[in-house]
């Protein structure tokens, strides 16, 4: 998908692609590195390079970014006397290293600027300002000397450090916020330029949270305002987000990862986010001499109302009008100017308006997936009941409770506490009453399933009460701790407990504790550790026809071929719980499909499976199910933009690019509004379902489209024409377009709404 997705983001108007190096990935085992396939950083690099783009190299190596463990490597932990992110030496010595072994890549490669390569800035630590105070003179020292560290690797391009105000020279102060154009105080020297490195595009999900978008006209608003205010280098995160694939998500973190990015999970257009910023970006880059050349002047335009203007000696000029109030019009320059209510207006010769960040002349798309099969026959599939482990079972014995990830060592999501029990202790029936800060946790007395519970990302604690039959003699407790990924911020991440806290049972003679007692642990699934999820010949487990009755902690398994076409894929787990997906041995992400969201739908229900994963035919679906769903209800779908849609009325802007021919105008003639429509590659227009040219109700980001008092009844006949079996048309919002005005003196609008096949 490289090719793509960076070629989407040059058409977009990118200059410079973004990207984290995950330590996680790279350096899996102490001195033992990995950059094959998808872990390949300079191919990615020298990608970007070939289509004529710069790059933005954030090392880190920790990085946060929803990633588990902050894309820490776990082995970390075990490193005696290792205290992260401080002026520690045992961490220090290994940061050094990794940072060290990926400069020299690049270097070897020739990828920064200074030798000739796409590298035009790098990245040491990540947000440490957030943290630093908790590791009080520690904490400044460490910042001096990961600086020092870095600038002494001779790159021969700018470090930079994300909220990071005291970063000592030469290092670069960033800032990340949704709100850096109105909020961030400037490089802390006068000799740095004003950096962006974080321009959030939507916030990320977290399971049981609404899905949380941003408008495109905030975001230039935003923008342009950083710009106007000496603004140097703006990074969208994300442009595009993608999959979380495998277990790389941090702690109730989904699969899918800024999806409302302008290129969406699949690889798909945003519109009109994708749009509306490229118009901004054409805007700015129309502005680029005098704003690189010219003096900066601010002046006032009114209470909340005020001029950047950039000019020179070489006659250029720029001016960014900008509004933070209701809509207002202000006088610039001997000119009236109307500035929509929260909005700056781009002038690149300080007359006529090229872009206004509140005013949308692009189209909106529908994303649409559509079933090409069900998975609803008994037949397709085959199952495995894992089992259950009995303390008698295991081989890791102690008389605590283990803190779960120092147990697992990340290698499993899954953590089995086991503990027998005798009858005569507790009578026929008791109360188990656990509490955990793993994320969900499955209790089973006897191998049968007594109760579920879990947390949330702002109540990581909770507490699992069940009344339980014992049986006479020995009864046996299995408890089975689930981690969805690890923390990926905040200080000490080295000393976080997860796992169960406390375990009682209440019977008929009292309560008993059984903190410190003999505990039985295994790590992981069995199938998990014994890879079923794989094509293995001969299999290393039986599987069974299906039972039609789905139970908890079971894995299905079935084959499907690959849809025709190169639509994106997706699956559709709808009808299950919780757990892990597989296609092909490759893991498409936990799934969690049973912890909704306020609204009552899912956090996730679709999941991206890349074609590349994928043969013609006989591919392998596993799933991983913990809680009892049902495989029947599961699909597969393609997506694709199906419809597309275009309004502007005599406010909106013409399309920036009109703006290089028409402005030499003194009248400004021949730029008007229009409505331009756009398919996918490989489709084109199908049909038009609504025209009209006149005062039309309703909005291409509403649901439905109503013809106003004012119509020209030639609307779809005019727009059909010019539209269908095209890719892409162009109409002009003017009466020469639809031969006449249908009703003089009222402003005109055009809604045009088109599927794509």
């Amino acid at each position: 998908m490289w090719p793509s997705l960076i070629g989407q983001a040059k058409a977009g108007g990118i200059d410079v692609i973004q990207t984290y190096v995950f330590w996680k990935l790279h350096e899996p085992q102490p001195g033992q590195y990995d950059f094959s396939g998808r872990k390949d950083i300079v191919r990615f690099i020298k990608e970007v390079q070939a289509q004529g783009l710069y790059l933005s190299l954030r090392i880190g190596p920790f990085i946060q970014s929803e990633w588990s463990y902050g894309g820490l490597p776990f082995w970390l932990h075990d490193i005696p006397g290792i205290v992260y992110r401080t002026n520690n030496e045992p961490f220090k010595v290994h940061m050094q290293n990794f940072t060290t072994k990926i400069v020299r890549m690049m270097q070897s490669e020739n990828l920064y600027s200074s030798q000739g390569g796409p590298i035009i800035l790098s990245q040491i630590e990540n947000e440490y300002g957030t943290v630093e105070g908790a590791f009080k003179e520690e904490g400044p020292a460490y910042v001096k000397w990961a600086a020092a560290m870095a600038v002494g690797l001779q790159t021969g391009v700018p470090w930079m450090m994300c909220k990071q105000d005291d970063a000592p020279d030469p290092v670069i102060n960033t800032c990340n916020s949704r709100r850096c154009g109105e909020l961030f105080k400037g490089p802390n020297s006068p000799n740095k330029p004003s950096i962006w490195t974080e321009n959030w595009t939507a916030r990320y999900q977290v399971y049981g949270e609404e899905i949380q978008t941003r408008d495109a006209e905030d975001i230039a608003f935003q923008v342009a305002l950083f710009i106007a205010r000496n603004g140097s280098f703006v990074n969208y995160y994300m442009y595009h987000g993608g999959t979380n694939f495998g277990r790389v998500a941090s702690a109730y973190v989904p699969t899918s990862y800024y999806d409302q990015a302008p290129i969406d999970e699949y690889g798909l257009i945003r519109q009109p986010k994708w749009g509306h910023l490229k118009e901004l970006h054409a805007a700015i880059k129309l502005c680029s001499k005098p704003l690189l050349s010219g003096v900066p002047v601010t002046s006032s335009l009114g209470p909340q109302q005020e001029a950047y203007v950039f000019s020179g000696n070489s006659g250029g000029c720029a001016a960014f009008l900008v509004n933070n109030d209701k809509g207002i019009t202000v006088q610039f320059r001997g000119s009236s100017y109307e500035l929509p209510p929260k909005s700056i207006s781009i002038l690149p010769d300080c007359k006529s308006v090229a872009f206004n960040t509140a005013k949308v002349n692009v189209q909106y798309s529908t994303r649409t997936m559509v079933t090409r099969m069900k998975f609803d026959a008994v037949d397709r599939w085959a199952e495995l009941k894992e089992d259950v482990p009995y303390f008698d079972d295991t081989s890791l014995r102690t008389n605590v409770l283990l803190e779960q990830m120092n147990a697992t060592k990340d290698t499993s999501d899954y953590l089995w506490y086991t503990f027998k029990i005798q009858h005569e202790t507790f009578g026929d029936r008791a109360v188990l009453n656990v509490s955990s800060t793993g994320h969900a946790l499955h209790a089973f007395v006897n191998g049968v399933l007594v109760g579920s519970a879990h947390g949330s990302f702002n109540t990581p604690r909770f507490t699992l009460e069940s009344t339980v039959s014992l049986i006479s003699g020995i009864n046996y407790v299995s408890l089975l701790s689930v981690m969805v990924g690890l923390p990926d911020s905040g200080a000490f991440l080295e000393h976080r407990n997860t796992g169960l806290r406390g375990v009682r049972i209440h019977g008929i003679n009292g309560l008993k504790d059984f903190a410190n007692y003999s505990w039985g642990y295994q790590v992981g699934m069995l199938g998990e550790n014994l890879k079923i999820y794989t094509n293995q010949e001969p299999s290393p487990v039986h599987w069974s026809n299906f039972s039609s009755s789905p139970s908890p902690l079971t894995w299905y398994k079935s084959l499907f071929d690959a849809p025709a076409g190169d639509d994106p894929i997706a699956l559709d787990l709808g009808s299950m719980g919780k757990g892990e997906a597989f296609v092909n041995g490759e893991s498409i992400g936990r799934y969690w499909v049973s912890f909704h969201k306020p609204s009552g739908f899912p956090s996730q229900q679709w999941y991206h499976v890349p074609r590349s994963f994928l043969k013609p035919v006989g591919n392998l679906l596993v799933i991983l199910e913990e809680e009892g769903g049902s495989p029947l209800g599961i699909s597969i779908a393609t997506i694709s933009i199906t419809s597309v849609c275009g309004h502007v009325t005599s406010s909106h802007m013409a399309p920036v690019s009109s703006w290089l021919v028409y402005n030499q105008s003194a009248a400004n003639h021949g730029r008007r509004p229009k409505v331009q429509l756009n398919c996918p590659p490989t489709t084109t227009i199908s049909n038009v379902s609504f025209a009209s040219y006149g005062n039309p109700s309703g909005s291409c980001n509403g649901t439905t489209y109503t013809i106003g008092s004012c119509h020209s009844t030639n609307s779809k006949e005019i727009v059909e024409k010019a539209c269908l079996g095209k890719r892409g048309c162009s109409i002009a919002l003017s009466k020469q377009s639809f031969g006449g005005d249908p009703c003089p003196g009222i402003p005109k609008a055009l809604l045009v709404d088109a599927q794509c096949t």
